[in-house]
């Protein structure tokens, strides 16, 4: 058994000297505007907080400080604490007269907005005074507010259970989408997207959260990210009746409306593909997408369209489900003319970025998948009769755009 003065020493003092001359040269990178500079800042900087911090303190982050500040940021979304904040502006609040607004017991605002103030979500500005921050705003938006009830009523439930779930299994990695955690979690032999479908509101929420993970970040359509024109306008069908992208899976249309912002003279018609439940969720979308209600499992009634599209579909099924999903898109294909377009994450060899790592561990709870290596997709996309025409991405993205053929 380890010393426990281990635990009470910083972790690594011998780093700090490099670590503090990194982040000095990137926060000058970052003020000039350099935006690859702000991911490795933000990586040297909690290197520099690994460092510096002591297991003992890092424990008590973990059990107490995190878990506290997001049932602290849960609350306050329900009684609506983020909302009058922001209505203050820039300008500071007495926590009682927030509670006064909320019809809440100050006591509780009080002791809410302290640990908040010390985790550093919101501005502590003077005694029980308090200001907003830019993230505390963003709550009051659902694609970021929405994240935090999801995770406590839904899949928090299933993270809390994988030790128990792996223990009981032998420590094997789950594949059977019906037998993961999440199932085991809350006693039901739906998968996780047909189990929310039956709470309404968390169906909402997730739909939400989904959005925000997809946005601020390089997108495959900007310029110097896939060649679109290239790839896929040149040798395109031009009749105003062929199918040009079909998005599938696509949820309430983000990705496929940003396309068309993007590249609005690619020819041919435009669709989004999901289920009735997901897309009666659409509030507005623009006139030229065609929205159709398609389950994936079954044939796709769109055939021989440029492209077909998946965006963060495959990571959410193991193997076994994803080749029959690739069956029907590969049904539709026309050899020689359609692409396939798989938009995920890839997962490097070493050094993965701990968004992807995170997610990986979370669709192994939710539905026994796997955030996918390189090798992983040559496998599963080759596998399944498909050949790999190229994988593309930007410095500054997380996600790869992985483009296939029919082999």
């Amino acid at each position: 058994m380890a010393d426990m003065n281990i635990a009470l020493e910083p972790c690594d003092l011998a780093a700090v000297p490099d670590l503090v001359q990194q982040i000095t040269q990137l926060g000058t990178q970052v003020a000039n505007g350099d935006t690859q500079a702000r991911f490795r800042l933000l990586k040297a900087t909690r290197g520099l907080v690994n460092a510096l911090e002591t297991p003992r303190e890092t424990m008590i982050k973990h059990c107490w400080a995190q878990p506290a500040a997001f049932t602290a940021i849960e609350v306050g979304i329900q009684i609506n604490l983020f909302g009058a904040l922001a209505k203050q502006g820039d300008s500071a609040s007495k926590s009682s007269d927030l509670a006064q607004q909320l019809n809440v017991d100050p006591l509780l605002v009080a002791r809410l907005l302290r640990h908040l103030a010390a985790m550093g979500y919101i501005h502590e500005t003077g005694p029980d005074e308090y200001r907003a921050t830019n993230f505390s705003k963003s709550l009051n938006i659902p694609l970021i507010g929405d994240g935090y009830p999801l995770i406590t009523e839904d899949v928090q439930i299933a993270t809390s259970t994988l030790p128990k779930f792996l223990k009981k299994t032998g420590y094997k990695v789950p594949t059977d989408a019906l037998n993961s955690p999440y199932q085991f979690a809350h006693g039901t032999k739906l998968n996780m997207l047909e189990h929310l479908e039956e709470d309404p509101v968390n169906f909402r929420r997730f739909h939400n959260h989904m959005s925000a993970y997809r946005q601020g970040r390089d997108s495959w359509m900007d310029t110097g990210f896939f060649p679109v024109r290239e790839r896929l306008i040149e040798g395109a069908d031009k009749s105003s009746d062929a199918a040009f992208l079909v998005d599938i899976g696509g949820s309430v249309g983000h990705d496929i409306s940003e396309f068309n912002r993007k590249h609005p003279q690619v020819p041919g018609r435009l669709i989004l593909q999901d289920l009735q439940s997901v897309l009666s969720q659409i509030q507005a979308i623009d006139s030229r997408i065609e929205t159709m209600a398609y389950d994936f499992y079954t044939e796709n009634p769109i055939k021989g369209a440029r492209a077909y599209y998946m965006h963060s579909v495959l990571h959410d099924w193991p193997d076994d489900v994803c080749q029959k999903i690739l069956a029907r898109v590969s049904e539709a294909m026309k050899p020689g003319y359609s692409k396939l377009l798989v938009n995920e994450n890839v997962i490097p060899a070493m050094g993965a970025d701990w968004q992807a790592t995170a997610e990986d561990v979370m669709v192994m709870i939710t539905s026994s998948s796997l955030e996918r290596t390189e090798q992983n997709w040559r496998n599963l996309l080759e596998g399944s009769g498909l050949k790999v025409c190229g994988i593309w991405k930007t410095d500054n993205a997380l996600e790869h755009l992985i483009e296939c053929e029919l082999a």
